[in-house]
C-alpha cells in the first residue's frame, strides 16, 4: 500500500492539472463582481470551491502527503503566475496600444490582494487536508460525506476570513466586511453539499482504477515535508 501510494499515475497527474487549472482560472477572474441568487459574489465563486472537493479527493484516495505535494504545487504556479501577471502590465507599451488600462483591470494586483489570496489558499487547503484525513483514520473510512463537509467548513472558513479580513479590512465598513464573508462562505459550503453525489462518484472510480485507498496512520503532519514520489 505505502509503495503503491509513492507512485504517480496519469489519473493522478489529469487530477493534479485540473486542480492546477481551476485554482489559476479562480485567480484570474475574481476580479469580476457578480450577482448571484441576489448576493454580490466574486465571479470565482463559480469554480473556486471545485478546488476543495479536488482536494477532499486527493486527501480521500491518495493520503495526506500526496494532497500535500499538490497543495504546494498549487502555491508555487498561483504566485508564478501573479508574478507574470505583474511584469507583464508593468511592460512599457507603444502610444497607439489603448488596451493598458483593461489589460491591467483584469490581469493587475496588488501585493495586500496577493498576500490575502496566498495566506487564504495555504490555510484554507491544509487544514481541510489536515482535518480529512485525521477523521477518515477515526471513522475507518465511513461516512465521507460527513468527512469532507466538515473539513471544509474548516477550511473554507480559514480561506474566507483571511483573504476577505486582508483585503477588504479599512477600504469598506465592518457590516459590509461581515456580509462578504457570511455570504461568501455559505455559498462554498452548499457548493459542496451539492457537489457530494459527484465527490463520491470520483473518489470511488479513483480508488477502484488506482486499486488505493490511503489511510494516514502514524504519519506526522509536517507542511514542509514534501517526501518522496515515485514517476509514472
Amino acid at each position: 500500500m505505502n509503495d503503491q501510494s509513492e507512485k504517480v499515475s496519469y489519473t493522478f497527474v489529469v487530477s493534479c492539472a485540473l486542480f492546477l487549472t481551476c485554482l489559476l482560472l479562480s485567480n484570474l477572474i475574481a476580479g469580476k463582481i457578480a450577482i448571484i441568487a441576489g448576493a454580490i459574489l466574486p465571479a470565482a465563486v463559480i469554480l473556486f470551491p471545485v478546488t476543495y472537493i479536488l482536494g477532499d479527493i486527493f486527501t480521500e484516495v491518495y493520503g495526506f502527503k500526496r494532497a500535500k505535494m499538490v497543495i504546494w504545487l498549487g502555491f508555487i504556479c498561483n504566485l508564478l503566475a501573479v508574478v507574470v501577471y505583474m511584469i507583464t502590465v508593468a511592460l512599457p507599451y507603444p502610444d497607439y496600444w489603448r488596451g493598458q488600462e483593461a489589460f491591467a483591470g483584469v490581469l493587475g494586483t496588488t501585493p495586500r490582494i496577493l498576500l490575502a489570496s496566498l495566506l487564504g489558499y495555504i490555510m484554507g487547503e491544509f487544514s481541510n487536508a489536515v482535518i480529512l484525513s485525521k477523521l477518515k483514520v477515526k471513522m475507518n473510512g465511513k461516512l465521507l460525506w460527513v468527512r469532507t463537509i466538515a473539513s471544509s467548513i474548516v477550511g473554507e472558513a480559514f480561506d474566507t476570513v483571511i483573504f476577505i479580513s486582508i483585503s477588504f479590512w479599512g477600504s469598506v465598513d465592518k457590516e459590509t466586511l461581515f456580509s462578504m464573508m457570511c455570504f461568501q462562505y455559505l455559498w462554498k459550503i452548499c457548493y459542496e453539499v451539492i457537489m457530494t453525489p459527484v465527490t463520491y462518484a470520483v473518489v470511488n472510480f479513483l480508488k477502484k482504477k488506482e486499486r488505493l485507498d490511503v489511510y494516514d496512520r502514524g504519519i506526522r503532519y509536517r507542511l514542509w515535508e514534501l517526501g518522496r514520489i515515485r514517476g509514472i
